[in-house]
């Protein structure tokens, strides 16, 4: 084992972060002085992560002499006083500016000179925790994610009069403790709680506007995108008791920015106690145990004969739709307009389907949209979207077309943008305007977000993979549709996606 960069480490909370953060310091080889005011949870971390190592190495995953090291390294202590050896510590207990001003005050005149005190706060600011302190120099923040074991990324937040040498040293034993460090300026959500802001928020908006319900939106995007949990699913893991407020505290903080405005349903849920699999098996979904029932899909309709169909000239990905028609069987209309007989198809990016009806004078009750913004071929799931004078016969005909060869097929309400259009839109451009702040580098904000999110692509990489001036025109769009600043796209995304470069791009410092 390496010489630890930091040989004596403390740890002050020891709830599941506290916890967290004391066994992978322990497995780096440091000395871990654990404190929390309450001394029962101290002894009861350290019975937990005692258990938790003998485990290890009974599924062979660790070997004795290890486990033991690691029990010998992680030491009780009953007051700060005695954290006056440590070259570092770590803070993780509640997430309150006056708690945490407090307890750095205390612990600056404890530990020496030299010693880096860190915050793993996931919300408040470390220049404010800072602020009080004589050596504010020697102060950072460390967010780590929980469970700490498993979420292997860690932010490095330098607040204003934060040394780099003193990132560089948290850098560096981030690394030794088995993790991949980021690094974060200090502003609010910092780079993941910031960044995550695209998936569930605009998620909630199109639920507000009855596109679609909770079910068919995490559909969407898993069958769609990628994602491993739809932001319904999510929010019932996560609880909107922790959602809600982190929501509402970066709309606060950004000074009622309105990419980040909350939503009224996720609020209302909050008040009635409705969070999540800790309430009671009661969230978006249902749950029986801890296993949850989402409501059945229906199944396409049957359709005896199936209208000829004829193709807008300003569909996103034409040729690949008459190629997808072509395979599926249809009937295709080559004339410069539809017969009165044909089901109208058309494939707006950032449009909605009235508009485009309007606009194009096109029979609004033949016509029906498909989401093209990603490769049919490269997703498990197709989302048509009728406007409000769509025929039933008409919409139940699209449906029953598209499900021929036995892909999934979702029917939405009309709207600007479809589901995947809307939040891909939202991530890729909050994501932008990050970079464009210069929080962090494009390469750490992907690495952060895959890694504290669990997206299949970083938001830039996204961007990249669906094309930075596909996602540009679903935004023009949809501020033409919505007429809201939330959709205003990022000036980096707009160089980005003019000069043709890709959003990975690192730009001269």
């Amino acid at each position: 084992m390496n010489t630890p960069h930091f040989k004596t480490v403390g740890v002050v909370g020891a709830g599941a972060m506290g916890r967290g953060i004391a066994q992978i310091a322990a497995q780096a080889g440091s000395a871990v002085l654990l404190f929390d005011t309450q001394a029962d949870a101290v002894a009861k971390a350290r019975d937990a992560l005692g258990a938790q190592w003998d485990k290890l190495v009974e599924k062979g995953r660790l070997d004795a002499a290890a486990a033991a090291g690691h029990k010998a390294r992680l030491k009780p202590v009953a007051s700060l006083s005695e954290l006056a050896t440590c070259e570092l510590v770590i803070e993780a207990v509640v997430e309150r500016l006056d708690v945490k001003k407090t307890l750095f005050t205390e612990l600056e005149d404890i530990v020496g000179p030299q010693a880096v005190l860190a915050t793993n706060t996931s919300s408040l600011s470390v220049t404010a925790i800072a602020a009080a302190l004589k050596r504010p120099a020697q102060f950072a923040g460390y967010h780590f994610f929980n469970p700490v074991p498993l979420m292997k990324v860690v932010e490095v937040i330098a607040g204003l009069k934060t040394a780099t040498a003193v990132c560089e040293a948290l850098t560096q034993y981030a690394r030794q403790m088995g993790h991949t460090p980021v690094q974060a300026a200090d502003t609010p959500g910092f780079i993941v709680n910031h960044a995550g802001r695209g998936y569930g928020t605009e998620a909630l908006r199109i639920v507000s506007e009855n596109v679609a319900d909770f079910a068919t939106i995490d559909r969407i995007l898993k069958d769609q995108v990628g994602f491993r949990m739809g932001p319904f699913e999510l929010f019932d893991l996560t609880g909107l008791d922790v959602s809600h407020p982190v929501m509402e505290s970066i709309y606060r903080q950004y000074y009622d920015e309105p990419r980040y405005r909350p939503s009224v349903i996720a609020a209302q849920r909050v008040a009635g106690g409705v969070l999540g699999r800790k309430s009671g098996g009661e969230g978006f979904y249902k749950y029986e145990g801890s296993v949850m029932q989402p409501p059945s899909e229906p199944p396409a309709p049957k359709v005896d004969e199936l209208p000829p169909v004829w193709v807008s000239p300003r569909a996103a990905r034409r040729a690949e739709l008459l190629q997808l028609l072509k395979d599926l069987g249809a009937k295709i209309e080559t004339g410069a307009t539809p017969s009165a007989q044909a089901l109208t198809l058309v494939a707006p990016l950032g449009f909605d389907v009235t508009t485009v009806a309007a606009v194009d004078r096109l029979d609004a009750t033949r016509t029906v949209g498909i989401d093209l913004l990603i490769d049919d071929k490269a997703t498990k799931r197709r989302v048509l979207a009728t406007n409000p004078a769509t025929r039933a016969d008409i919409r139940d005909a699209a449906h029953a077309l598209f499900a021929r060869d036995g892909k999934a097929v979702s029917v939405v309400r009309d709207s600007g943008g479809f589901v995947t259009q809307r939040v891909v839109a939202a991530i890729v451009n909050i994501a932008s305007d990050i970079c464009q702040q210069r929080i962090c580098s494009p390469q750490d904000l992907d690495t952060a977000v895959t890694l504290g999110l669990g997206y299949p692509l970083g938001p830039l990489a996204m961007g990249d993979k669906f094309g930075p001036t596909n996602v540009l025109e679903v935004l023009f769009n949809l501020q033409t549709v919505y007429g809201d600043p939330r959709y205003r796209p990022s000036p980096w995304l707009r160089r980005r996606a003019a000069l043709g470069l890709s959003l990975l791009h690192e730009e001269l410092k």
